[in-house]
């Protein structure tokens, strides 16, 4: 069987430095000042590898990155990439994965995820943590997520074919354009959840937001929670099946509704047809025909 050639403990400067490599080996190795030193590389491996300088992995086909660090230099480190998989990475660099395809984050950290994984295809996401990372996700489609935990706003807008599993999402104006999205056992805090979005699904999830799950065609939501959350389901054809109160619910358009109780329902006649949407609810603390601020 045909060995790897093995590059170990090398430090590698200048444009191209393993250009167009193919079935290598890389341990132990710092890439530092040199822009694009593995680009158009076919399957390699990288193993305790150091990225210090700009775009080091560009329209590569089949390599994996185990225990390796990308620098704040080694910026728009992966574009135009395809099979890969990037395993107990630190990435300090922003603008990482852009428009790579069938690849995989395992136990990964994003500390300044801005600009970061935008019209990517086929990606599997497991136990990566982002940090700073506002349009996370951006424009990609066919995600599986587990144990994402995301801090930074406008993630997933435009996304299409997502699921996400046990993850923690701070996040305002997520899932914005959004197409078939379906997340379970979550917790989501941010305003505006989900807004101009088609089939967003929840299930078994925590969410915390202010006129969240507005805008929505063909939203379900199973089993979930509302905390502090006013002004939910404007305009939404909506099927909630929520557990405790729901602080204020706004002309909801279609659907069906059910909580334990709900703070203050708005139904504006001239805007919606309240018919076309059941409430069902043992308590209703208030009801109003206009928004406060109208009147």
């Amino acid at each position: 069987m045909e060995q790897r050639e093995l590059f170990k403990n090398g430090f590698f400067t200048g444009e191209r430095a393993l250009y167009g490599k193919k079935f290598i080996r890389v341990e132990d190795s710092v890439f530092d000042n040199g822009e694009s030193p593995l680009k158009e590389c076919r399957d390699i491996e990288l193993s305790e590898c150091l990225f210090r300088w700009k775009y080091p992995l560009w329209y590569c086909d089949g390599f994996t990155a185990e225990n390796c660090t990308w620098f704040d230099m080694a910026r728009a480190g992966v574009w135009y990439s395809k099979n890969f998989t990037v395993k107990n990475a630190s990435i300090q660099a922003p603008k990482n994965f852009r428009r790579c395809d069938s690849f995989a984050l395992e136990n990964v950290t994003l500390h300044n995820a801005e600009e970061t994984l935008w019209s990517c295809s086929n990606v599997r996401l497991d136990n990566v943590t982002v940090s700073h990372g506002p349009y996370f996700a951006m424009n990609s489609r066919n995600m599986e997520i587990s144990g994402l935990t995301l801090d930074g706003n406008y993630s997933f807008d435009g996304a299409e074919n997502v699921v996400v599993r046990n993850s923690r999402l701070l996040t305002k104006d997520a899932f914005w354009n959004s197409r078939n999205i379906t997340v379970y056992d979550s917790f989501i805090s941010g305003e505006y959840l989900g807004w101009n979005s088609e089939n967003l699904t929840f299930i078994n999830c925590t969410i915390e937001s202010l006129q969240g799950m507005c805008y929505i065609n063909d939203l379900k939501m199973k089993n979930c929670k509302l905390i502090n959350t006013t002004l939910a389901f404007e305009y939404s054809k909506a099927e909630a099946e929520i557990n405790g109160k729901i602080d204020s619910v706004f002309n909801p358009s279609e659907g069906r509704i059910t909580a334990d109780a709900i703070g203050e329902l708005i139904i504006e006649k001239d805007k919606v047809d309240p018919s076309k949407t059941l409430i069902s609810c043992s308590e209703i603390s208030k009801t109003s025909d206009r928004p406060e601020w109208i009147k």
